[in-house]
């Protein structure tokens, strides 16, 4: 999957909700995350950190949705891709 795709996908599934919730409460529930990432790594179980990883990307790219940023664009900027 491509960024691109992921961010539209995140976009038609989420941007409403995301969009009533409000950028800080969303942004919340990515610190959530990375909470449960950090406790997946501690525990070195590679299914909860796979999980885990695929839960903060998500979270990252619905705060890119709400803020209009198109995160492939950004990565590329920010590492010179």
């Amino acid at each position: 999957m491509e960024l691109k795709e992921l961010q539209q996908k995140m976009r038609e599934l989420y941007f409403e909700k995301d969009s009533q919730r409000g950028i800080y409460a969303t942004f919340t529930w990515l610190v959530e995350e990375v909470g449960e990432l950090a406790e997946a790594l501690l525990s070195d179980n590679q299914e909860s950190i796979e999980e885990e990883l695929a839960d903060v990307i998500a979270w990252a790219v619905s705060i890119a949705n709400l803020k209009g940023i198109d995160i492939e664009e950004a990565l590329k900027k920010k590492y010179k891709l």
